[in-house]
């Protein structure tokens, strides 16, 4: 039975003192901040009056989200600790009331700052005093030529609710409504089916078990395949409108401006993979060789080949496993590391009320704090702990190297830095595995996870693609026109040689990054930059390194595609995705050979 949150000793949980001593801190922190809100409206109007008012407008706004930032981390994660102490959730709905007042009392920053005149706003920027925010006005105003007037953003603000309703049903529909009944393991053991153990059951090792949860758990998609091909449907034509009235040519540009990727990165990931794809094809004949079946379906692709192997991980010998496989990264960064892991950066195990999964949360002023649910005898928990010690460490470095206002690096980079703490994991693993059968699991899990990261991530971005495509030109969003796209891209992902079930056409229906389009693709270049990078590193000596430290430094001081490019890797070209398709064809033919 899992133990309460205050029966577990100290040193397994993470000390919060580094954002706020005690919560009496908290409350009047949150006092002061609260009682700074009106002082958004001294500066209104008044942003193009010289650069000096400017900078100050800039400094009060930096300074105000900057204090935010830790209150907001502490009463998250108080939460996370027990999801059912109402005194943390209270704090967080108090917090998150101030968040909302503080946006309205600043929401005519911008829409003020897009009204200066060019050259009035050119002069401004030149001027020494807006020097430090200089960048971030540079990207803002990069959205010039897509910000409408004021009534018209107005109009547009007043949709929030009504654009966000096609993915709040099929939330509803998927998260609530949805009733996927039981199943029964060989030993007698009742499952319930759910969005939360469907992943679970499809690595169990009873291949009936798998059928039977995957046939069960698309019978309800099947059952609501119209009501959820109009979810999506109303999704992607909202992500058409909003590009169309913002004056995007697509709604693919539309999502990659931000970030200023420019539209050819998503096209030569989906080029370079859809090139490698034979290879892919390959690894599913092994994996259906190797586990002695005459036809490999979609419920015997993540269940590993070798289910026999276990390795038990103590916390202490997990993080001296980690800080061995990270080695080549320094002294500096294994000195940090191990401090905050042998330390308090880390909520270590489950507890009764606890947040499931994993994160790391870095701020600007306090420790990166990790939360794990940590258990000795999944290997798998190892990689993770090595994940979220990445995210860690790139913030740690980044907000020891900016100003706050560009220490926080975007979504774009952030997956690099956690999974080249991974590859080199897996690297030192199988430099170090006891025998073939050790080495051929772990190769398994590194080609699945590339699989699952890079193959299947890109394939549901050409699906946005293309269903965006055809919306933009007028092509209808059905039930057999939606399901008639993935099935094709099914029958090419898989091969010739997999037999795609009937069902698995339903998968597109039951995505929720497709409610967030064109996001998923930056799993498959992060990744593909982290193998990239990680191959420089190791084979690269100190210039490398330095340069790959450079990069963990650099928050958002740069375009993600700069920072990337100065640390050795240009995701504008192909070669980063082939390299790591090319480390997936070489680890197959090896696990050919062990098996």
């Amino acid at each position: 039975m899992l133990p309460s949150r205050s029966q577990v000793p100290a040193p397994d949980t993470w000390d919060l003192a580094s954002l706020f001593p005690s919560d009496e801190a908290w409350e009047a922190a949150f006092a002061d901040l609260k009682g700074r809100v009106e002082g958004f409206e001294q500066y209104r109007g008044r942003l193009g009056e010289s650069a000096e008012t400017l900078a100050e407008a800039l400094q009060f706004d930096s300074d105000f989200d900057r204090a935010a930032e830790r209150l907001g981390t502490y009463a998250f994660l108080k939460t996370t600790e027990d999801q059912t102490n109402n005194a943390y959730q209270g704090m967080q709905s108090r917090f998150r009331n101030l968040a909302v007042r503080a946006a309205q009392a600043s929401s005519y920053m911008r829409p003020e700052l897009l009204a200066i005149p060019v050259e009035q706003m050119d002069a401004l920027l030149a001027a020494e005093p807006v020097a430090p925010f200089r960048l971030g006005l540079e990207r803002m105003l990069r959205f010039r030529p897509h910000t409408l007037s004021d009534r018209e953003e107005r109009l547009l603000a007043m949709q929030g609710e009504m654009a966000a309703a096609a993915s709040t049903a099929f939330r509803q529909l998927t998260d609530a409504d949805l009733k996927f009944g039981t199943i029964t393991d060989p030993d007698g053991n009742t499952i319930e089916l759910s969005n939360a153990t469907f992943g679970q059951l499809l690595i169990h090792p009873d291949r009936g078990t798998r059928r039977a949860a995957f046939e069960q758990y698309y019978d309800q998609f099947k059952g609501h395949e119209n009501t959820l091909a109009a979810t999506l449907a109303g999704s992607i034509h909202r992500d058409v409108y909003y590009a169309k009235v913002r004056n995007y040519e697509s709604s693919l540009e539309a999502a990659l401006f931000p970030d200023n990727v420019p539209t050819s990165v998503y096209d030569n990931l989906i080029s370079a993979v859809r090139d490698s794809l034979p290879a892919v094809h390959h690894y599913f004949d092994v994996r259906r060789r190797k586990m002695g079946l005459s036809e490999l379906h979609h419920y015997d692709t993540y269940v590993p080949i070798l289910s026999d192997i276990q390795k038990r991980h103590s916390w202490d010998q997990a993080v001296e496993t980690i800080l061995t496989a990270l080695e080549p990264l320094g002294s500096e960064y294994l000195g940090v590391l191990e401090e905050g892991l042998r330390g308090r950066w880390c909520d270590r195990y489950p507890n009764r009320g606890k947040q499931s999964g994993a994160f790391s949360c870095g701020t600007f002023d306090g420790a990166p704090y990790i939360l794990m649910n940590f258990k000795e005898e999944v290997l798998n928990d190892v990689f993770t702990l090595a994940h979220e010690a990445g995210h860690s460490m790139h913030s740690w470095y980044s907000a020891r190297n900016q100003p706050y206002q560009y220490y926080d690096y975007t979504i774009f980079v952030a997956e690099v830095a956690s999974t080249f703490n991974e590859q080199l994991l897996t690297e030192h693993l199988l430099k170090t595995a006891s025998d073939d059968r050790q080495r051929a699991y772990l190769i398994n899990q590194e080609l699945d996870s590339i699989r699952g990261t890079v193959v299947r991530q890109t394939m549901f971005a050409e699906f946005e693609r293309k269903t965006h495509e055809m919306a933009e030109a007028g092509e209808p969003l059905t039930v057999g026109s939606l399901r008639a796209a993935y099935r094709e891209l099914l029958d090419a992902y898989f091969g010739p040689e997999f037999v795609v079930d009937e069902a698995l056409e339903l998968e597109c229906f039951r995505i929720p990054h497709f409610y967030r389009a064109f996001y998923v693709y930056k799993y498959a270049t992060g990744l593909s930059a982290a193998v990239a990078l990680s191959r420089r590193v190791l084979g690269g000596g100190p210039e490398a390194l330095a340069d790959y430290k450079r990069f963990l430094s650099g928050g958002c001081s740069k375009d993600p595609l700069d920072l990337l490019r100065d640390a050795g890797v240009d995701m504008t070209e192909p070669e980063p995705v082939a390299v790591t398709l090319a480390r997936f064809k070489e680890l197959t033919a090896e696990l050919d050979e062990l098996l």
